[in-house]
C-alpha cells in the first residue's frame, strides 16, 4: 500500500466547525420505511414458530432435513423437496455463558446460549438461549425442550421459543 505524503484535496471539516455554523447544512424531517422479505423457506419457519412447531425441508437426494429450513440444499446444489415438521426438542451441540448483553452492558447471572440440535433434523442447529438450568449443570449432550411463548403474545418470531430448558 503505497503511503500518502500530501493531504487529500479540499478544506476539513470539524464536528466543532458544524456545531458552530462554519458549514452549511439542511436538516430534512425523514420518514425512512422499509420492508424485509423472509423468503419462501425462512417466511414459513416463521409462520409455524407462531404456532408452536418447527418446520424443516427435507432433501431427498442427501437424505436430510434441514432446520432453519432451505429452499435449495447446498451439499447436492438442487431444490428441496418437502416440508418436514420436526420436533420442539433437541440436543445441546456447545453452548457458551455470556456476561456482555448485546448492548455490550455488563450483568451479575450470564446469558446461556447453546446450538441445539433439534430431533427429527439433520445435524446443525438452532442457536438458542437455554433457561431454567444453571451454568454448572449445562453439558455438551444435554437433552432440551422449547419453552414457548404463549399463544396470544407470539409473533412469527425466533422469540416466539423463549428459550430451550432441560428434559
Amino acid at each position: 500500500m503505497r503511503e500518502r505524503t500530501s493531504p487529500l484535496p479540499g478544506t476539513p471539516l470539524s464536528d466543532a466547525a458544524v456545531h458552530r455554523g462554519d458549514a452549511l447544512t439542511q436538516q430534512w424531517p425523514t420518514s425512512l420505511r422499509y420492508a424485509w422479505d423472509t423468503g419462501v423457506a425462512m417466511g414459513r419457519f416463521l409462520r409455524e414458530l407462531k404456532n408452536g412447531r418447527i418446520i424443516g425441508r427435507r432433501c431427498e437426494r442427501c437424505q436430510r432435513v434441514l432446520v432453519p429450513p432451505r429452499m435449495f440444499c447446498e451439499r447436492c446444489f438442487r431444490p428441496t423437496d418437502a416440508w418436514q415438521y420436526v420436533e420442539d426438542s433437541g440436543t445441546i451441540n456447545t453452548y457458551s455463558e455470556s456476561y456482555i448483553r448485546w448492548d455490550v452492558s455488563r450483568v451479575a447471572e450470564p446469558i446461556l446460549v447453546a446450538v441445539i440440535e433439534i430431533d427429527g433434523a439433520s445435524s446443525g442447529g438452532l442457536m438458542h438461549l437455554l433457561g431454567e438450568v444453571k451454568p454448572e449443570d449445562l453439558r455438551i449432550g444435554m437433552k432440551v425442550k422449547a419453552a414457548w411463548a404463549l399463544p396470544e403474545v407470539r409473533q412469527g418470531s425466533i422469540l416466539d421459543i423463549r428459550y430451550f430448558k432441560p428434559l
